[in-house]
């Protein structure tokens, strides 16, 4: 396609009128409060989402929380970056592998429970910004750790404290409760090719 004056002057009036809108709405959106956004569904990126976060509250000083729910028998690379900072993240690693790999129920329920008691402590602490539980979707999917309990420790958290969510299967009450869902879609996945998880992508 080729450019021409009139194309141009079509595509101003196009970005003046979406400007005008989306200055309207900034301005009758002047509230600001802690938010619980959910990252859920089948494809890649749901933590990565969740870290990315992590590290634009930190870069406005914003003291900051983590509790990993399922992975834990490997260090990732998120886990092995964030613990550089330990004056401004409390970074816990609470669980012992993903569930095909513990095979065993009940042993994930304790860590679970584990997890979730840590979980409690920086929900209850208003110096702390922002607190990531990732994969807690997952925790709750399996039934490890009670719905109603979580939920109304997530609303009784501080007023101005931010909370991501994260994992696949997100259930309904999670996704009603979130003031920002995402759904993760997968269209391709490497390891359908059969290339492994790799460090810096996955890991």
């Amino acid at each position: 396609m080729t450019d021409s004056p009139e194309r141009d002057e079509r595509h101003l009036a196009r970005m003046q009128r979406k400007k005008a809108v989306i200055d309207e709405r900034i301005a009758n959106s002047p509230d600001e409060c802690g938010l619980v956004l959910v990252l859920t569904g089948n494809g890649k990126g749901k933590s990565s989402s969740a870290f990315g976060m992590l590290a634009r509250a930190m870069g406005h000083g914003m003291q900051c929380g983590v509790v990993q729910f399922i992975k834990g028998r490997n260090s990732t690379g998120e886990e092995l970056f964030f613990r550089r900072f330990p004056e401004q993240v409390r970074f816990h690693v609470m669980g012992e592998g993903f569930t095909w790999e513990t095979q065993d129920r009940q042993r994930d329920i304790a860590a679970a429970t584990a997890a979730w008691e840590v979980s409690r402590e920086l929900l209850r602490d208003p110096l702390i910004g922002l607190v990531v539980l990732d994969e807690l979707n997952i925790a709750l999917k399996h039934g490890y750790l009670d719905l109603d309990q979580v939920l109304s420790d997530l609303q009784a958290r501080p007023p101005m404290q931010h909370v991501v969510v994260t994992g696949r299967g997100a259930k309904p009450e999670m996704i009603e409760m979130g003031d920002t869902v995402t759904e993760m879609g997968m269209l391709k996945h490497a390891f359908q090719a059969g290339i492994k998880a790799q460090k810096g992508v996955e890991l």
